[in-house]
């Protein structure tokens, strides 16, 4: 069954060549497994990585970005479907209904962003779609640790680490999204 993958990751293109070797893995792979990958929209940096990866290998390609980027002509123009919104909002809004599960590649502060508001949105039963933290070179170990800092100071509910899966591999991110099940995990305090 085609799944409808949302890549969050980085735009720069000058992060070590490791995580570009990772956005080209995935890439591959969700076009390999027969998935369709939903993303950023842009041809920069691992997003534009990723939806290369893709279409080299037969894929689809869903691109969401803001006017804004359009204007700046960093369209991925080789995407099947690129949906162009008034602003940042509305790209996260499209993307979270355009996907059946999400994988947070490494990325800076809008991945952060956009990771963090879609487990947020898990939390709180918006969703039950899986959620993956791909952890290229360790990347998110120290976010994975401060979450558990979060759990231990009841922060956050111990079982909130169903919420998300930690990869150290493509392979490993598609396959716990290939397998997932939904949990359904208490509300936030009420």
């Amino acid at each position: 069954m085609a799944i409808a993958i949302c890549v969050f990751c980085s735009s720069s293109n000058t992060v070590d060549p490791a995580f570009f070797r990772g956005a080209q893995a995935l890439g591959g792979l969700i076009a390999q497994r027969g998935h369709a990958l939903v993303f950023g929209g842009t041809n920069v940096g691992l997003m534009g990585e990723v939806a290369q990866a893709t279409k080299n290998s037969g894929g689809t390609v869903i691109g969401v970005l803001p006017k804004a980027f359009s204007a700046r002509n960093m369209t991925f123009e080789l995407a099947d479907e690129v949906i162009v919104t008034q602003d940042l909002r509305e790209r996260k809004a499209m993307m979270e209904a355009r996907a059946d599960a999400f994988i947070a590649m490494p990325g800076g502060y809008g991945t952060l962003e956009e990771v963090l508001e879609i487990l947020t949105l898990r939390q709180l039963q918006f969703h039950t779609k899986p959620v993956v933290l791909l952890n290229t070179n360790g990347f998110y170990d120290h976010l994975v640790q401060f979450f558990e800092r979060l759990h231990a100071e009841n922060f956050t509910r111990a079982n909130n680490t169903q919420l998300y899966h930690v990869a150290a591999t493509p392979e490993a991110a598609l396959d716990y999204i290939e397998q997932y099940q939904p949990v359904t995990t208490p509300g936030e305090w009420f």
